[in-house]
């Protein structure tokens, strides 16, 4: 079975020689190679051969993951990032997803997460839905009725946001299924709505949802 390729970006060098034997011996997984901290790593961009996921630390000296993450959107290429968390913030996950990453772990999770999490990245493109709904569900974030105001969307891309938001966490195929349209027209909405407000995957569409409260479970939808 051809194994899931992963890059480590944290400076330190007991956590990725950790991270990197727990990775091997889990099987489906060979890393690729590391770097010690996000200006190295930005600095051997772009890769002819990348692994398939990069996995980004947030505390690191210099550039922290979200910088990395904002200097990565400059480059050409796609390269997926799992971010690295050692305390949960929403500030922080809210501005990973805006400029590209594709799932969060918080350090003390499981093998069983990291699994979870890398191998929805590398099927899927994202992982994290039901969880940033669990947690974000009674966080304000700051904002301003002139900010939500200014979001303008058809009655149909409005449809199409809530299903994305629905902890059910649909797949393309069944969303259109219930909208009684085709999944190119899905993938259409979901294109335009990307292009538009400069988003990256289906977790940045929820976490833009939530930051304007556009969307039940963010706004009632009564």
């Amino acid at each position: 079975m051809e194994k899931t390729t992963i890059g480590i970006i944290d400076d330190h060098k007991i956590v990725r020689h950790g991270l990197t034997e727990l990775l091997h011996k889990m099987n489906g997984y060979k890393v690729i190679c590391e770097f010690e901290n996000g200006e190295d790593f930005l600095a051997a961009l772009p890769m002819e051969n990348p692994p398939q996921l990069f996995i980004l630390d947030y505390s690191m000296p210099n550039m922290n993951g979200v910088e990395v993450l904002k200097a990565l959107e400059t480059l050409e290429g796609d390269y997926k990032v799992l971010l690295l968390t050692q305390h949960f913030d929403e500030q922080i996950i809210d501005a990973a997803y805006h400029h590209g990453a594709r799932g969060f772990l918080h350090k003390n999770c499981t093998a069983a997460d990291l699994k979870f999490a890398i191998d929805n990245i590398v099927k899927i493109g994202y992982t994290n839905v039901s969880e940033i709904l669990k947690r974000i569900r009674n966080y304000t974030a700051p904002q301003s009725d002139d900010a939500r105001t200014s979001i303008q969307l058809s009655a149909r891309e409005l449809d199409f946001l809530t299903l994305v938001c629905d902890e059910q966490e649909y797949t393309y195929d069944q969303m259109a299924a219930i909208m009684g349209l085709s999944v190119k027209s899905i993938e259409a909405y979901r294109s335009a709505l990307f292009e538009r407000f400069n988003i990256k995957s289906k977790v940045g569409l929820v976490l833009f949802s939530f930051k304007y409260k556009i969307t039940p479970p963010f706004v009632s939808s009564s």
